[in-house]
């Protein structure tokens, strides 16, 4: 080898060593980033036999797409759970100590204890009180499903503000990436933000890509609508009836987005699960409460006793009502809202013996009717009939999805039992799809991400290698010095 030739290849070995040097220190400097991609220092040699160093950027576009899918999956399934876990609360949580099934069987324990010792108005008051709390839990529980109600459909509104601030962002960036690509020039700044806007996007809308020759990517939503291509697609909020109120749904380039199903939920992203929430779980769980509201008016209802016998049909309200009318709702049809309605009648107030002898009616047409039709102080009679109806199965609206025919106590503890399920097959999901979320994650970033004790050993490599080239630098520089002296 000349001196020349020695000289130009030490140079090139710094040269190349430093740019390796910037590239390990970068990745160094990035090791705690999720976003980032390391960057490998590749050495090649070209057509006329001269070495080069080019930068490539670590990338898995298998995993990267699962990795994608997994957080759609997840932050879907997250946002069902905490919503479902919200409607528990308004039952007291886990074991449901406020619900309207666990009232109602301390009330009809209290009308139990009241048959006993018919003539004491403590235990009537007792009683009332009970009732009374039957009522205020379904009043609580309603507006608690009204507030989530609420609550998703302010949250639906800022995840589309924020979902075409992110595509906005995206298209810029998409934007850089395909010009610095034409131009021959390194664009891993731009990928690492590109594949980081992806997963924000896939939090709240589930996603697939397709990444072109050029390198520029289109987005579609996993209903197939186009999200992006070339440029953002707007993601409307829309009313109903085209409206600019609530509730929304939302379109996709003019296609409708879907609302998620099941507690192993369907929806990818957070968008899906809020419309599930809203329009689904949430609704059905009123459906359920206004039968239970219902069936409560219509096991309480009084019958006439001033008729005869033959002519008794039950239909004037009795203890509960809904809010202060005194109509009668419809038979085994859901009447909307009336969980949220549902109070005692105010006669109960002044006379709570009314519990054991009936006659919250005597105005108008029903006058001075009661079932103490002898006024005894130990009178069963109308206690024990409560008791019966609160045992016996009446009809509910098949809509609710908890059955047509059941027990008033029976059809309240399946709505818990409903809302349990859910929750329980929610828990169960989310617990494997954060898992897979994780395990995602993990496998992509030890094929992508930066790994500290490689870099570092990368870095000694480096050393040992500049090393080299100083001593093959200071070699040469004797040897020229020995060729000037002998020159001399």
């Amino acid at each position: 080898m000349s001196l020349a030739s020695a000289i130009t290849t030490a140079q090139t070995i710094f040269s190349n060593t430093g740019k390796q040097t910037a590239i390990v220190s970068q990745n160094i400097a990035n090791v705690g980033n999720a976003d980032y991609s390391r960057r490998l220092a590749m050495m090649g040699v070209d057509n006329d036999g001269q070495p080069f160093l080019k930068v490539q950027r670590a990338q898995n576009e298998a995993l990267s797409k699962q990795n994608i899918a997994s957080i759609s999956d997840n932050s879907g399934q997250s946002r069902l759970l905490y919503g479902l876990q919200q409607i528990q609360s308004a039952f007291g949580g886990a074991d449901y100590p406020t619900a309207p099934a666990t009232y109602m069987t301390s009330f009809r324990s209290s009308l139990q204890t009241l048959a006993s010792s018919p003539s004491s108005i403590t235990i009537a008051r007792s009683a009332v009180s009970e009732a009374r709390d039957v009522a205020n839990a379904l009043n609580s529980a309603t507006t608690v499903l009204n507030d989530v109600k609420a609550t998703t459909d302010k949250e639906i509104g800022e995840q589309v503000t924020q979902l075409n601030e992110y595509l906005a962002a995206f298209e810029k960036t998409n934007n850089t990436v395909v010009s610095l690509v034409a131009n021959g020039k390194d664009a891993g700044d731009a990928l690492d933000k590109r594949d980081s806007l992806l997963k924000s996007i896939a939090a709240i809308v589930g996603i697939s890509t397709t990444t072109r020759a050029s390198m520029d990517t289109v987005i579609y939503t996993s209903d197939g609508s186009v999200l992006f291509e070339s440029s953002a697609r707007k993601v409307e909020l829309v009313g109903e009836d085209g409206s600019s109120s609530p509730p929304f749904h939302v379109e996709v380039d003019n296609e409708v987005l879907k609302a998620g199903t099941g507690g192993n939920t369907t929806a990818q992203g957070t968008l899906a699960a809020l419309f599930q929430l809203r329009d689904e779980v949430a609704p059905m769980m009123q459906k359920q409460l206004d039968e239970i509201a219902r069936g409560l008016i219509v096991a309480f209802r009084e019958t006439d006793q001033t008729l005869p016998v033959a002519d008794r049909e039950p239909g004037l309200p009795g203890l509960f009502l809904d809010g202060t009318s005194t109509d009668m709702p419809a038979a085994a049809t859901i009447s909307p809202g009336l969980a949220g309605r549902i109070s005692l009648n105010a006669a109960i107030d002044d006379n709570p013996m009314l519990l054991r002898d009936g006659g919250f009616n005597n105005t108008g047409t029903a006058t001075n009717y009661t079932y103490n039709t002898e006024n005894v102080a130990a009178f069963t009679g109308r206690l024990n009939g409560l008791i019966e109806e609160m045992g016996k199965p009446q009809a509910f609206d098949a809509t609710a999805e908890i059955g047509s025919t059941a027990t008033l106590m029976g059809y309240s503890s399946s709505s818990i039992g409903w809302i349990e399920q859910l929750r329980k097959a929610a828990t169960s999901a989310d617990e494997i799809k954060s898992a897979m979320l994780a395990q995602t994650s993990q496998t992509l970033s030890n094929e992508t991400g930066v790994s500290l004790d490689e870099e570092l050993s990368l870095m000694l490599d480096l050393e040992q290698s500049y090393k080299a080239s100083a001593k093959l630098m200071t070699t040469v520089d004797e040897m020229l010095k020995s060729l000037l002296d002998m020159v001399r």
